[in-house]
């Protein structure tokens, strides 16, 4: 009865407050604080979970990473914890290999023999067949019976409370810890044969044709319909802009935010945005830059933008990066970084400003030609300068410089 009250109140209140609670953190604009947030909700449940139902931490936990998994911070959620995710993943295969007494493999061999014949045969079969009754691909089905040919803490927190209740002796304990080490080892060498196990299983089954695949999608992908894919990073003005033209164009563009009432604001109107740091591989990832044709960087006060298109040139080594700066030194670290162009504020404005200035004058378009062709080729000399033996030659401006015009002629005087 306990049980389901726990489960009631988390998915019930739980789905409220803490959406409402993680949008008050983000809004703050600060990492630090988000990340404590997520961190203090999930052992807050955890510890409430313990003390107030009798249950275990582990299972509270799980709760409120569902809870948090459903909500529109997921995606920034799962990326900021992954530092602690990695750190508590060592001690989990500390603590495996404290726990596990090579005796129990010559102790009890038969028990360990029909634990693994579950585990690497059961546990797949009944995994792929299910998967495969719902219409998905062969590919599908194969790939998560593999990826399920294993046990791991999961199996560790139901062996503790069949302990303590007496289900289980000390000796199931060393061989479900024996199975899991032998399990978790042999997974990634399966999954090698997820390619070979489908060729073979077409030659006596038939693939579901995509007319019979019951596979829904919330929105069609772009490369299905031929269309093109551009992850803008940032939606303020320059952002907001490039969006607009690239949808005029039939380019759909994946916008990648911080801030959450625009992550809304553009669902609302029917353009994809997610709502996390593009810093984080993960999130490049889920925004779908290994398909993309471009990439825009278009927030001048982007922190780590450099390390942003070094992970995008690592997922896509073709994709084509347009990266926005304040200042003309920055151009060269960021082409250095592997952006294809690069546009600095101070280049800009200096051309704006310089053209304007020549119109005032009275100059003839000529003219007003001419001095922004020699005003660019300074700027793009200038970053060249500095960045040639580092960039083994290649040009750090946002266009090849070209060849220095003749000298102007003077301006008519007023």
């Amino acid at each position: 009865m306990k049980l389901c009250v726990m489960v009631a109140l988390t998915f019930v209140v739980g789905e409220r407050a803490i959406p409402w609670l993680l949008d008050k953190a983000a809004a703050t604009r600060s990492r630090e604080l988000f990340t404590l947030t997520v961190l203090v909700v999930a052992l807050g449940i955890a510890v409430s979970a313990a003390k107030l139902f009798d249950v275990s931490m582990a299972l509270g936990a799980f709760l409120a990473g569902m809870v948090v998994g459903r909500s529109q911070f997921s995606l920034r959620a799962a990326t900021e914890a992954l530092p602690m995710r990695d750190a508590f993943a060592v001690l989990f295969f500390v603590s495996v290999g404290m726990l596990f007494h090579p005796r129990s493999l010559l102790d009890s061999p038969g028990l360990l023999a029909g634990t693994l014949v579950v585990i690497l045969v059961g546990k797949p079969l009944a995994a792929w067949s299910i998967v495969h009754l719902l219409g998905y691909p062969l590919r599908a089905a194969t790939s998560v019976g593999v990826v399920l040919a294993q046990i791991g803490e999961f199996s560790f927190i139901l062996a503790t409370g069949g302990k303590a209740l007496g289900i289980i002796d000390d000796e199931a304990n060393n061989v479900l810890i024996a199975a899991a080490i032998i399990t978790i080892t042999l997974n990634p060498i399966l999954y090698r044969t997820i390619g070979p196990m489908e060729r073979l299983l077409k030659r006596f089954m038939k693939d579901p044709s995509p007319v019979e695949n019951r596979v829904h999608h919330d929105e069609e992908e772009p490369e299905a319909s031929g269309r093109h894919r551009v992850v803008v990073i940032g939606y303020g003005p320059v952002g907001k802009t490039l969006s607009r033209l690239l949808r005029d164009i039939r380019i759909d563009p994946v916008v990648v935010e911080l801030n959450m009432d625009t992550v809304r604001r553009l669902e609302d109107e029917g353009v994809r945005a997610l709502y996390g740091d593009a810093m984080h591989r993960e999130v490049l990832e889920h925004a779908g830059v290994d398909k993309a044709v471009g990439l825009i960087l278009s927030s001048s006060t982007m922190s780590g933008g450099k390390e942003t298109i070094r992970l995008a040139r690592e997922i896509n080594p073709d994709v084509f990066i347009l990266a926005r700066t304040t200042y003309l030194r920055e151009v060269a670290e960021m082409r250095a970084a592997g952006a294809d162009s690069v546009f600095s504020g101070e280049g800009e404005v200096a051309l704006a400003m310089t053209e304007s200035l020549l119109h005032r004058l009275g100059a003839t378009p000529d003219q007003v030609d001419r001095e922004r062709a020699r005003v660019h080729a300074e700027f793009s000399a200038a970053v060249r300068a500095g960045d040639d033996a580092r960039l083994g030659g290649r040009s750090a401006a946002t266009t090849p410089a070209p060849r220095p015009p003749p000298s102007p002629s003077p301006g008519p005087r007023r």
